[in-house]
């Protein structure tokens, strides 16, 4: 038989047996600009297949309303022009430490705990959604003369729930849709997992970072015939902001993948390149243990990820032991590494010369202000990434009492009759001073990223309780959200009222610019910042945050341009210290690791 299909002990192409070196690679993560070059540094390490998830809410920002599905299509052209096969995994649901799990804030907001289920008006969006997608999938699909050889039927569905009615229409639903080549599902290797994530028919695969012999004798107790595949081999971690950066040892990692082959399996490298998490897309997890129902704990804006080949695109020591281990299977010489992007030279400052309030910025590009009962949270408020301006009236007179909030998801910033009182956390919900009424109050909220994984994927953020005062609480309160693609329009945000005056270090909206003279990559560094975002030339590249461990924000070379680039930023909370020691600059990389 013809084609690429999955055998009774391998995957088979035209009839002979071939092995998948496959890493992963998220499309969303890299510049469009830079997809070749990354493309290139797999090939160079010894892989010949690419992985891409597919992030629902990047796509769908409301319901019917899609936005540049065809980035997938374009990214699986680019992967066959690379020499690439490619592994489709379109979810609905991805986790991918991203926001949301992939799933659509309107979406969550809506169904809340029937999502990821049977349930009638999930499925109607999820069938709507995979109509428009599978355009991209099914015309490049293998037997089609494409690059895609496999398609993932949801994602490590076994660590969520047990619906097997759902998964087999989303099974159907692939099938009905023209998706012909192999489907499979993934899942952890426990037996409760693979009993609620695999389907009967669909080839299961296994999630892990070590130990693949065990774990394959698991996977074969639920699936005694049928290719082995480790369909994620973790050999790095992301980070979570005010925690360490996380590392794993290069020969531990190549010693684990070693063992991963010498069982006769394939395997797909989770990440072979990271990339960034643009534009406020990173997801969080719940801490907790196993239960994944403690603190939130957002991810930060890097997808380094500890990766063979890091976030800038270069390799890594990682990447070498790699190559020396996948070499051993490789139909011939290893290509050598792709040209490098060129990269910025030297440190040039950082003109901010105009500043607006955050209530200017809100006034201009937030959305609508209505009065409430009770908070609003940001979905129904239609607030994917971004704040709310949360306002109410302590009335009086009265004595003062302590002010708190009930449910508040993330954090907030308050101000009482103008003046900042405080920051309140889901952990410290109260203001540390009391509040006398009569009292303006108003709340600047901001979601530090949807969870990701676990139960708690898909709450809702913002105040999702209420304002108590004492034990009363407060009614009537304004509320208006502020979107974070507002700012895509760069005509939209000259436009915010602005002044020359030195703002202090006030939060508010910065805007500037820099002169560059040999565009390349390079970082923005904000020393002394506190919290917020960052745009250069319209483009979004991301968080920043004083708790760490990331320091700088990757700039994208096509980014930039010769001669004067326009910077914005949006401080949330206020910088320390004086402006001489809080100056910003777009830097070179940081030093590239030794290579061989």
């Amino acid at each position: 038989m013809n084609g690429f299909r999955v055998g009774e002990d391998d995957f088979e192409l035209d009839g002979r047996p071939v092995r998948l070196l496959s890493g992963a690679l998220h499309y969303f993560r890299v510049h469009e600009a830079q997809w070749g070059h990354r493309l290139a540094m797999l090939r160079a390490m010894g892989l010949n297949c690419v992985e891409t998830y597919v992030p629902w809410n990047l796509h769908e920002p409301r319901p019917g309303e899609f936005c540049d599905v065809g980035a997938l299509g374009r990214f699986l052209d680019a992967a066959a022009g690379a020499g690439l096969w490619a592994i489709v995994r379109p979810g609905p649901y991805i986790c991918a430490e991203w926001e949301n799990g992939g799933l659509p804030h309107w979406l969550t907001g809506a169904v809340g705990a029937r999502a990821r289920t049977r349930d009638a008006e999930y499925l109607g969006h999820v069938d709507r959604w995979f109509g428009r997608l599978m355009t991209e999938v099914v015309p490049r699909q293998h037997d089609r003369g494409g690059p895609v050889i496999m398609v993932q039927v949801e994602n490590e569905y076994g660590s969520y729930g047990s619906d097997q009615v759902y998964l087999r229409h989303l099974v159907d639903l692939l099938r009905a849709e023209g998706v012909s080549v192999p489907l499979f599902t993934s899942d952890g290797p426990e037996d409760h997992m693979l009993t609620g994530g695999s389907v009967p028919g669909v080839l299961a695969t296994a999630n892990f970072g070590s130990q693949a012999v065990a774990a394959f004798e698991t996977l074969r107790g639920h699936r005694p015939r049928g290719p082995l595949m480790c369909m994620e081999f973790w050999c790095g971690w992301f980070d979570h902001w005010g925690a360490e950066h996380v590392v794993r040892d290069p020969a531990d990692a190549a010693d684990a993948l070693r063992e991963i082959l010498e069982c006769g399996a394939s395997v797909n490298l989770y990440m072979a390149h990271g990339g960034t998490n643009f534009a406020g897309w990173a997801g969080a997890n719940r801490g907790g243990g196993a239960l994944h129902d403690g603190a939130l704990e957002p991810d930060v804006t890097s997808y380094d990820y500890d990766a063979p080949v890091d976030e800038f695109g270069r390799p890594t020591e990682k990447f070498w032991r790699f190559r020396e281990v996948l070499a051993a299977y490789a139909e011939g010489p290893l290509p050598g590494l792709p040209e490098p992007p060129p990269s910025l030279a030297a440190h040039v400052p950082v003109g901010l010369t105009e500043w607006a309030p955050l209530s200017a910025v809100m006034d201009s590009l937030g959305g609508p202000v209505a009065e409430y009962a009770v908070p609003p949270t940001f979905e129904e408020l239609d607030v994917d990434r971004g704040l709310v301006r949360y306002a109410v009236t302590v009335p009086g007179p009265r004595q003062p009492y302590p002010l708190s909030v009930r449910g508040l998801r993330d954090r907030a910033v308050v101000y009482v009759d103008g003046e900042r009182a405080g920051v309140l956390t889901e952990e410290e919900p109260a203001l540390g001073v009391p509040v006398a009424g009569h009292a303006r109050v108003e709340l600047w909220v901001e979601s530090l990223g949807r969870v990701n994984y676990g139960p708690r994927t898909g709450e809702a953020k913002g105040i999702t309780g209420g304002v108590l005062h004492e034990r009363q609480y407060l009614h009537g309160v304004e509320a208006g959200g502020l979107r974070l693609d507002a700012f895509s329009s760069a005509d939209a945000v000259r436009g915010v009222p602005a002044s020359e005056e030195a703002a202090g270090g006030r939060p508010g909206l910065y805007r500037g610019t820099v002169e560059v003279g040999g565009a390349g990559d390079a970082v923005i560094e904000l020393p002394a910042w506190t919290r917020g975002f960052v745009w250069v030339n319209g483009f979004n590249v991301g968080r920043y945050w004083s708790a760490g461990p990331q320091t700088s924000l990757f700039v994208p070379g096509p980014v930039l341009r010769e001669g004067a680039n326009e910077v914005w930023v949006l401080e949330l909370e206020g910088r320390e210290g004086p402006d001489e020691e809080a100056a910003v600059s777009l830097a070179p990389l940081p030093l590239a690791p030794e290579t061989p």
